[in-house]
């Protein structure tokens, strides 16, 4: 049996000096050092030998293992090294190309627009609040004057987990946290930021969108002082021409409401086909607080007043660089990205 064994390693030694490639290599392994291999096939016959003499051979058959798998590793480094010998011979690096070109990155248009909103508010002395996407019906709706069949629902239709779980269709649940905690706390002057979700999919309306909302609450706030901080806003965003003017109309948590135009900015009010010959633009919603939002946040209706507003970020960043259709924010073509650099 020792002398098998001899001739075993002998026979591997020169197939393993023999191999070409890699894969050669591993088929020799398996070969002769493998479960079912040639020197696994020897060792079981070693119940033949007498007691006195299996030591011998075990010990013998461990060295020639140990021997094998070092001659392999070394004619592995070997191949390895020619294969890669070869492999830049056929490539031939030219190493006086030049290298490739980092691109420089940019914001998205939506941050672009949503810092410079940031910016402008923290400037007139706003803090900002964020909360959770994740809402409960009773911030999203009821704490908002929109109770269960309440007409407005179906205006935010949502995506529920459960029937009291839901993405928050706006960020004025923040607003409703925000005075419930810090009630019966005065001034309040905040404006929430962040990702809302609606079932809605078109050119002006997307399932996932970007809002703004402020709130200010303080013992004498008036419909002037909303007045004279969205003609403010709007002539630090748009231009110091921009004019605004407000249209009654109707939300559940504020009373009286108004939906806020800016002049053209196109036309810049003269009447053109993308205000449809009016000289106005839509842009946000607002109005003062509903008296019965300040009860269930815990402030007296009739010691406080304040104002709300809110406004979609996507609609803001479309008037300003002239975009009529919301899904080019999402389609990730960096040609588009690439003009706000």
């Amino acid at each position: 049996m020792e002398q098998e064994l001899r001739d075993m390693e002998q026979q591997a030694k020169d197939k393993i000096s023999a191999a070409e490639n890699l894969d050669q290599l591993e088929k020799i392994r398996v070969e002769f050092l493998g479960k079912k291999g040639n020197l696994t096939t020897i060792l079981r016959k070693m119940g033949q030998l007498p007691e006195d003499e299996r030591p011998k051979i075990g010990k013998l058959a461990n060295e020639i293992r140990d021997g094998l798998e070092s001659f392999l590793k070394d004619r592995q480094e070997e191949l390895k090294e020619k294969e890669l010998k070869e492999k830049l011979e056929k490539e031939r690096i030219d190493v006086t190309l030049p290298g490739k070109k980092i691109e420089q990155g940019q914001k998205h248009p939506l941050n672009k627009v949503l810092d410079e909103i940031n910016e402008i508010f923290l400037g007139m002395g706003y803090t900002i609040q964020d909360g959770p996407e994740i809402e409960t019906d009773y911030y999203n709706f009821e704490a908002l004057n929109i109770p269960k069949g309440h007409p407005a629902r179906e205006m935010q239709d949502s995506f529920y987990f459960t029937d009291e779980i839901l993405l928050r269709t706006h960020t004025s649940p923040i607003q409703a946290r925000t005075m419930e905690k810090i009630a019966p706390k005065l001034p309040i002057r905040i404006i929430c930021t962040g990702k809302v979700y609606r079932k809605d999919d078109d050119a002006t309306h997307s399932p996932m969108f970007h809002q703004v909302e402020g709130l200010v609450v303080d013992e004498v706030i008036t419909m002037g002082d909303l007045k004279g901080t969205l003609l403010n806003f709007a002539r630090q965003m748009f231009g110091e021409k921009q004019q605004i003017r407000l249209r009654p109309s109707y939300f559940p948590f504020t009373e009286p409401s108004a939906e806020v135009d800016i002049s053209c900015v196109i036309c810049e009010g003269s009447g053109c086909r993308i205000c449809k010959n009016t000289g106005w633009l839509e842009i946000l919603g607002a109005g003062m607080v509903h008296p019965r939002v300040f009860e269930m946040s815990g402030y007296d209706p009739e010691k406080v007043t304040g104002f709300a507003f809110g406004m979609g970020v996507e609609r803001i960043a479309m008037l300003k660089y002239g975009f009529d259709d919301m899904r080019v924010f999402f389609a990730n073509d960096k040609r588009m990205f690439r003009q706000f650099i």
